[in-house]
């Protein structure tokens, strides 16, 4: 017993060797860094805080351990569309990080099944033939959402420099949170922009997925064992050209075992986007793998669908006609001279 016993842990060791993600590296840099998913994850389930006040000040319950000292410059909500995003600056990465949440965990199941949206061309220059899912990419070009997390990046730069820009999001957030990216990079013309993922839909054809990794090479997609949002919009492989198409890189988390012994890794996959030996390998049936990703909670505090709280009369806010808000304040003020000065939105 005792030697099948070592054979069941050198047969895990040789898995984990072969799959785990955590060292995986180019001659140059990382692809994928374990610590900062983790930190960009807990951001991400930061944005699904009811109240208002306690995210834009940064006091939430989860608001703290990797994510603590961050400030939030812009928290923009699209009450119309049920939208929501913010942008701030994270002291320690010495970077502007953007985080879009996806949608809420009572109403998953019911979006779940509007995912079989039409494509529609993207109008990109030098993308010919390049589609992608209409419903996606009009949440985050059509809606209040763009102007400002563009204006929060904007301010973030103004006082703080050229610094990185991190783009995440969850769910729909992630698709959101892609668009971004690459609107950033090819429309904006910004350099040092990281994506990373989590649970994200297709958004895309082939021609898209192709041309997104052009743009970002260094794009992270984090899937998490048998969650079904990456496998919608579903992929046909006999209509390449018309199907969705993911782009590449994920990183496929799941566990491993031999026997008794069962281990979490971060498997790196290939450079397809729809690499057959990752999250593709496996039925995507579980709504539960969707809202807890790394071990951190992706549902929101709101038992409603767009609940939306704010108990603090001293913030001021903007809203527009039809009932976005944004939260704005200048870069480097404290919590408590926020609360103390009346400042104003541009």
């Amino acid at each position: 017993m005792e030697r099948r016993g070592w054979l069941q842990a050198a047969v895990l060791l040789c898995l984990l060797l072969l799959c785990s993600g955590r060292e995986f590296k180019t001659e140059h840099t990382p692809i994928y860094n374990s610590t900062l998913a983790r930190t960009l994850a807990e951001y991400t389930s930061a944005v699904y805080t009811a109240d208002l006040t306690q995210l834009f000040t940064w006091t939430c319950e989860r608001c703290g351990d990797l994510t603590e000292g961050f400030e939030v410059i812009e928290l923009i909500v699209d009450v119309k569309n049920c939208l929501q995003a913010y942008v701030g600056f994270a002291s320690d990465m010495n970077a502007a990080v953007v985080v879009f949440r996806g949608t809420q965990h009572t109403s998953i199941q019911n979006w779940i099944e509007d995912l079989f949206w039409k494509q529609l061309d993207l109008d990109y220059p030098g993308m010919p033939q390049a589609k992608v899912h209409s419903g996606f990419y009009s949440a985050y070009h059509n809606t209040t959402l763009r102007n400002g997390v563009v204006n929060g990046i904007q301010k973030a730069r103004e006082v703080y420099g050229n610094i990185p820009i991190m783009v995440t999001g969850h769910s729909m957030g992630g698709a959101m949170a892609s668009f971004c990216a690459l609107d950033l990079v090819v429309n904006y013309g910004l350099n040092d922009v990281t994506l990373m993922t989590f649970g994200q839909p297709r958004i895309g054809n082939a021609v898209f997925a192709s041309y997104f990794k052009c743009h970002l090479p260094n794009a992270i997609r984090v899937t998490n064992d048998h969650d079904i949002v990456p496998h919608l919009p579903p992929y046909y492989h006999y209509f390449p050209q018309k199907t969705y198409h993911h782009f590449p890189r994920e990183v496929w988390v799941h566990t491993v075992g031999v026997g008794n012994i069962v281990y979490s890794i971060e498997q790196i996959c290939d450079e397809s986007g729809e690499d057959p030996n990752c999250s593709r390998s496996v039925s995507g049936n579980s709504v539960q793998d969707h809202i807890e990703y790394l071990g951190i909670s992706m549902h929101g505090e709101s038992p409603g669908t767009c609940r939306i709280v704010t108990a603090d009369s001293t913030l001021q806010y903007k809203m527009d006609k039809d009932g976005s808000i944004v939260l704005s304040k200048k870069p480097g003020l404290s919590v408590d001279q926020l609360h103390s000065a009346h400042w104003a939105n541009s």
